[in-house]
């Protein structure tokens, strides 16, 4: 006998049915009883363990409705969760392609279905209330089942659904069951870059409330007498009869305002003198709503946000947005976040200088609004809204980026989702712009949308990116437009359109900040801040997201990304492109990120005042410092330290203690130092002074003391004490004299009083190097064009692949051994080439040994134009594991390369090599450090090695080979040599943004014709 399964009206595929038994859109508040201040007696909160069954598709779920159905079997799930994320249905990571096939509106027939079920009870004098249930998210679509009977469906998961179930209860246990579906037409309007993640995942509740009620309202506080005075009308919607309205308004001391009676559904309060709101100050009035049988409790934060003569500005300040897109994502909820879980992420932004959000691409939960308003954030407030999987179909591409919004099945659906975003979130001060959706193409269905939004709210500034993009033969119309936005565009590009476009211009994704990178963000901040009209940008994206698979047995956690549960599509570790790791341990961008938009500038005001006898006798420096917040006096904010360094070294420190300097301006100041190191060292020695700054007080989310970025100002750079070999030698002439040659068609072996090497003439390079009895080299020493590609070198790596430069070797022409004056001179003309590739490298290398030991070698080349810039160009030498610190004085303590440096300083840093390794979930080149002036490596065994260059070099001392780095694909499968790694570069190229952004920068490309490099190594 076939068992009876439920037939479910199918809406899913239905895009004219987008809710039934829903409640109207509303603002996101939570109605009290009155009197009550904490807890709402008039919420009951259905979170917890509810009995749940996972089906395979909607057509063999159990006919739950009948009366003797048992829920016994069923297993437990916790609500709110994602299922993926408890075992059920597999885990997902798609970005562009749907995981289904393109056949709008219609889905798989095998479209997992969730039962979800549990009871909740309805209390004695409850019954004369109205009840309403709310689920604030839930992926995809659901049905929602009242004591059997079906009492409502909805869909767009990242919003707030209400159902008014009144008539479906009764007094005592009431049943509820959902039906919630993996995939439905809401689908192809969120193709969001994302795990793709079903169930009840935020939280559900039941409200009661009385018959006559306040249903919804919208604050709009206006400004007036140059931001001096406000007022702030409420308008008020009533569900049933209209009922009396009173409002009071209070500071955030507790001080009554203002109090008064709406004049039917309208309320006009005055501030007279009123505190403005900004993400610098973020101060929110508390407004009180109450009515016979109700109390509403409401931030306010009164500002504008308008268009100045084409420049945005926030309380007639012009400001700039240093900010990040964010999802709602952790490696072990999933898309399910609490406050606390938001909180670290606000608190991780506020110490390191971000001031706004992005809620890509879609409404973050409901409450983070609010989150954003307590503690000072500017927010894009974005629909739940993205379907560039129209690009992917065969025979498709940016040409029919637009298919899916142009066609009039999804007007309903685009106006619909931006509605539940703006009518939610409206009254929020944090929010300042609202995003129509990301990557969807461009139609009259936005255009339509535009129009309405603005009308509804023109309080706030409207955005949507995809509508730079021409598709399908549909002409743009941008009229209701505020703001031109654009992702990954080059600096060329930005300043093309600032030049003959009026709007304001913003980069609603920048920077891709995936793996080792980025690299170019101070550059784009000189164009923000060039540009008034360049209002800022967003960086993709504040964090990795990666699914938490628990523990290695050496204690590596294990994070897997697209492809790693055996999904189809996937897109493999492109998800893995955040400043922060999943579990929120920063990466080296957020601090260059964080040091870049730091409050503070500062720059020599002139270079010939230090030195200058007067200078030095009056003991200060001259800088010039800029303010960079939008409305903060540097006196209420921080505090400046100096410090003085003398070739790297902290000499001398000074207190500056504060600075009152109003936002925008710029003033010189002062700095005290000492002369006696400049007497002294002057000469030869290289001068810096570092200024810190340090937060002069406790804030909301950030401690007195947090250092909210550096500057450093050279003064005068140092003569490095370069030694060639031979130059520096105290040793008698018969031990110079005791130096011997010997040598045959592949080898040559010198010898002195205290060292033994050996030179292939094969290879151009040493194979060995015996010092003091030690053996230096565990591998033969190698010229070293490759790195480990980043996620950033994605695009250039097939090029780099395909001119062989991951398997390049060197063929040698010819070499010759000379002797003169006790030093050994061995000369190689040679290639650096590779299979069935032409020269990559013609070079002249000549390595002097000195009669102590000192190595001195000069490599002078020329690169093959004909083939693409280099990812690197040096040496490679495999040391003793006992190697295993060092001391240098270059860019540090973090990795740094010449296009990302702005978060190290250049000092004199001592580290452990295993400390130097920075983590990336998928490996890759990391590690080096730019602008190196000498270099030792001690071992607790052994000679320590000292390395000089000519001119600055750059270094890198691993466990870790750049072949395994490439190789591997996670970090937990990573194994470590036996050997010390270290890379001595002439030049790294830069790391740039290009696995989303631009080509790399040419200026930061090893890109010349000509090479030279000059390095000695000396074993004291």
């Amino acid at each position: 006998m076939l068992k009876s399964d439920l037939k479910l009206p199918p809406y899913y595929e239905d895009p004219s049915v987008l809710h039934t038994g829903c409640e109207e859109n509303r603002s996101y508040y939570i109605p009290f009883a009155p009197g009550e201040i904490q807890n709402s007696s008039r919420i009951q909160l259905l979170n917890g363990d509810w009995d749940f069954r996972f089906f395979d598709n909607p057509f063999v779920v159990e006919d739950f409705t009948k009366e003797d159905y048992s829920y016994k079997d069923y297993d437990s799930i916790p609500v709110p969760s994602c299922i993926q994320m408890h075992g059920y249905d597999r885990h997902q990571y798609t970005n562009i392609n749907f995981p289904f096939p393109y056949d709008p509106p219609f889905v798989p027939l095998d479209n997992p279905a969730c039962v979800y079920h549990r009871t909740f009870e309805i209390g004695q004098g409850k019954e004369k209330l109205q009840h309403y249930l709310n689920f604030e998210g839930v992926d995809s679509c659901f049905y929602v089942y009242i004591n059997k009977t079906l009492a409502g469906y909805s869909q767009v998961s990242h919003s707030t659904s209400e159902f008014d179930i009144t008539s479906y209860l009764k007094a005592g246990v009431n049943d509820i069951t959902v039906v919630v579906l993996k995939w439905c037409d809401g689908s192809y309007l969120e193709d969001q870059d994302k795990f793709r993640m079903t169930g009840i995942f935020r939280d559900v509740y039941l409200i009661s409330r009385p018959v006559n009620h306040i249903r919804d309202f919208f604050i709009k506080p206006q400004l007036t007498k140059n931001y001096t005075k406000a007022e702030i009308q409420v308008n008020f919607e009533f569900s049933g009869e209209e009922v009396p309205v009173t409002c009071s308004l209070k500071d955030t001391e507790g001080k009554l305002i203002a109090e008064q009676k709406a004049e039917g559904s309208k309320i006009v309060i005055n501030v007279p003198e009123p505190r403005l709101w900004s993400a610098e100050t973020p101060y929110l009035y508390t407004l009180t709503i109450s009515t016979a049988d109700e109390v509403i409790y409401q931030k306010v934060g009164i500002r504008t946000i308008e268009i100045i003569k084409d420049v945005i500005h926030i309380n007639g300040v012009k400001v700039k947005f240093k900010g990040v897109n964010r999802h709602d994502s952790d490696p072990v909820t999933g898309y399910t976040i609490s406050k606390e879980q938001a909180l670290k992420d606000l608190r991780l932004m506020k110490e390191a200088n971000i001031n706004a959000i992005r809620t890509s691409h879609y409404p973050n939960a409901p409450w983070f609004t609010q989150l954003c308003s307590e503690y000072g954030f500017y927010v894009v407030g974005e629909s739940d809204l993205e379907a560039h999987g129209a690009t992917c179909f065969y025979g498709g591409g940016w040409e029919t980026y637009g298919d899916l919004v142009q066609r009039e099945m999804f007007a309903k659906a685009i106006l619909d989702r931006n509605q539940r975003n703006v009518i939610r979130d409206k009254n929020n001060a944090s929010v300042v712009i609202w995003s129509m959706g990301n990557e969807a193409g461009y139609s009259k269905a936005f255009e339509d949308t535009g129009r309405w939004i603005k009308e509804y709210d023109p309080t706030r500034l409207l955005h949507y990116e995809g509508s730079v993009s021409q598709t399908g033969g549909h002409i743009n119309d941008m009229s209701m437009l505020d703001i031109v936005s654009n992702m990954y565009a080059s600096i060329p590009s930005i300043k093309e359109y600032l030049a003959s476009n009026p709007k304001p211009y913003m980069l609603c994704e920048f920077v891709h900040a995936m793996g080792n990178g980025p690299g170019d963000i101070e550059d784009y901040f000189d164009c923000i801040y060039g540009e008034e009209r360049f209002v800022g940008g967003f960086v993709w994206e504040w964090c990795d997201h990666a699914i938490y698979r628990g523990i290695t047995t050496d204690g590596r956690k294990v994070f897997h990304y697209g492809g790693d549960s055996g999904e189809y599509p996937h897109d493999g570790n492109f998800c893995v492109d955040g400043m922060v790791s999943p579990d929120r341990i920063p990466h080296p961008a957020l601090a260059e990120y964080k040091n870049v938009i730091r409050p503070v500038r500062a720059a020599l005001v002139s270079k010939e005042e230090f030195g200058g006898r007067e200078a030095v006798n009056e003991n200060w420096l001259s800088v010039e410092l800029t303010n960079k917040l939008d409305f903060t006096n540097l006196k209420d904010y921080l505090k400046i330290e100096a410090e003085l360094l003398i070739d790297g070294e902290v000499v001398e420190t000074c207190d500056l203690g504060t600075l009152d300097l109003a936002p925008h301006e710029k003033t010189v100041v002062k700095v005290p130092f000492s002369t006696e190191y400049l007497q002294h060292k002057s000469s030869e020695s290289g001068v810096s002074v570092k200024l810190r700054y340090l937060q002069q007080s406790e804030r909301l989310l950030t401690a007195t003391g947090h250092e909210l970025g550096f500057d450093q100002l050279f003064l005068k750079e140092r003569d490095i004490p370069f030694v060639a070999a031979g130059e520096s030698d105290k040793i008698a002439e018969k031990t110079v004299d005791s130096v011997c040659i010997e040598e045959n068609l592949t080898t040559i072996i010198i010898t002195g009083e205290t060292f033994k090497y050996c030179f292939d003439r094969l290879h151009g390079s040493f194979v060995s190097l015996v010092i003091n009895n030690q053996s230096i080299l565990e591998r033969p020493l190698e010229f070293n064009i490759w790195r480990a590609p980043t996620d950033n070198d994605r695009n250039i790596r097939n090029t780099w692949q395909e001119a062989r430069y991951d398997r390049a070797f060197p063929r040698v022409y010819e070499t010759k051994v000379s002797k003169e004056n006790g030093v050994t001179a061995i000369y190689c003309r040679l290639a650096i080439t590779a299979i069935q590739i032409q020269h990559i490298l013609d070079l002249e290398v000549t390595w002097f040994i000195g009669a102590d030991g000192t190595i001195t070698v000069q490599m002078n080349g020329k690169r093959n134009k004909e083939l693409p810039f280099l990812p690197r160009f040096g040496l490679r030498l495999f040391l003793p594991k006992h190697y295993d610190k060092v001391n240098y004085l270059g860019y540090g303590p973090g990795e740094s390369y010449v296009d990302k440096r702005r978060s190290t300083w250049h000092g004199r840093f001592t580290q452990k090599v295993s400390d130097m390794y920075v983590d990336t979930i998928k490996p890759q080149e990391n590690s080096s450090h730019y602008g190196c002036e000498d270099l030792t490596l001690y071992s607790s065994l052994g000679t320590p090695i000292h390395v000089t260059g000519k001119v600055p070099f750059s270094f890198q001392a691993s466990n870790y080979t750049q072949e395994e780095l490439t190789v591997k694909a996670h970090n937990y499968e990573l194994e470590k040599v036996d050997e010390t790694v270290l890379c001595l570069d002439y030049k790294m190229s830069g790391i740039g943004s290009n696995s989303c952004g631009p080509a790399l920068s040419e200026k930061y490309q090893l890109n010349e014709e000509d090479i030279s490099f000059m390095v000695t190594l000396q074993f004291q």
